[in-house]
């Protein structure tokens, strides 16, 4: 299968540079699997499309200010110091945790950092030190500070946001959803961002249950497959969670007859690594690198609330999977046509029997 298959014409007008004031007020394209019947609705008709019973898993990952923008500091023949004049700009991307002080990274320009350099953010008050280079050019980074990270994170980081988004983010909560509780993510579980907390209190009175998973999200997921044949492509490891009391709401609604509504992707790719070959879900974390294209079979997930995704990239694939490949180029063509918004901060939509 090739990756040029799951590509589409984007206009660049689409791709959503910011959020809506309403978090619910995005549109949302509703799709229907069996018949191929498009509809176009807002997403606060999504209570109508979930029934009693169902099961709504949300993935509670928050996103933490991962973008660190420093200067590398010159080596000297004693204790490394302040450069006496400005030193190279560097870009670090916190990834993955690795212990108490250290990160997987992603570090820009890589060039420009090696084994044993130095970057200082806010006038030295955190140091970055590079202390092994991955095969994949990641980086594995020490950091040095007086203090608790996170507190310093907060004070220095900036959102990760995608290099698609070129408008600076005022409202750093607009890119968190309203349920996000575990720190750790790199980006956000953007079909999330739809939901408010009004909404997620009429979906609860109607009597579905709702599900937390989380799942740590890295870069990895995002970046485009640059092989040709998908079977080459591999993916990122991410750190997931299931607990005892969401599976059991996810048991409970399959064994009654009722659906499992994974809210985005990520939600998607946790479930899917955990259940049993018979949709059986348990407690469990560990880290997972589940790719999921055309031919998978599906063992938890019955319906899935997504955003529009990049063409060529391992999530149109994921979708492509449960919808198939031609149903879902076409409902991006047609979401084209009638100017929906794309990506991170754009419209959504319901993939359903």
């Amino acid at each position: 299968m090739k990756t040029s298959d799951f590509y589409f014409d984007l206009p660049k007008e689409l791709i959503a540079q910011d959020p809506l004031t309403d978090r619910s007020s995005s549109r949302l394209l509703v799709v229907h699997r069996k018949t191929g019947e498009l509809e176009h609705r807002h997403f606060t008709d999504i209570i109508e499309y979930l029934n009693p019973g169902d099961c709504l898993v949300i993935n509670d990952t928050k996103v933490i200010p991962a973008r660190l923008i420093g200067e590398r500091l010159h080596k000297t023949d004693g204790p490394y110091r302040e450069p006496d004049v400005p030193g190279a700009r560097i870009e670090i991307l916190l990834l993955k945790r690795i212990s108490d002080t250290q990160w997987e990274s992603l570090v820009k320009p890589g060039k420009r950092c090696r084994v044993g350099d130095r970057v200082s953010f806010g006038n030295g008050k955190l140091i970055a030190e590079i202390k092994e280079v991955l095969p994949d050019g990641n980086r594995i980074v020490e950091f040095l500070f007086d203090g608790i990270f996170e507190e310093i994170l907060d004070e220095l980081g900036q959102m990760p946001l995608p290099p698609y988004i070129t408008h600076e983010l005022k409202d750093r909560d607009r890119y968190q959803t309203v349920y996000a509780k575990y720190s750790g993510s790199a980006a956000a579980p953007t079909a999330g961002l739809h939901f408010t907390k009004e909404l997620l209190k009429k979906i609860e009175e109607k009597g579905i249950d709702i599900a937390h998973v989380t799942l740590h999200v890295g870069l990895g997921t995002f970046r485009p497959v640059k092989e040709d044949d998908i079977l080459d492509h591999e993916m990122h490891t991410e750190w997931y969670q299931v607990r005892e009391e969401d599976a059991d709401k996810m048991n409970r609604a399959k064994k009654n007859g009722h659906r499992v509504i994974c809210v985005g992707t990520t939600s998607c790719r946790t479930v899917e690594s955990v259940a049993s070959a018979d949709g059986v879900m348990k407690a469990q974390s560990g880290e997972t690198k589940i790719f999921i294209y055309p031919g998978y079979q599906f063992k938890e997930m019955d319906a899935l609330i997504t955003n529009f995704h990049l063409p060529e990239s391992t999530l149109i694939m994921l979708v492509s999977a449960y919808a198939g490949r031609e149903l879902t180029l076409s409902a991006y063509e047609e979401a084209v046509r009638d100017r929906y918004r794309f990506f991170s901060f754009g419209d959504a939509c319901f993939f359903t029997e």
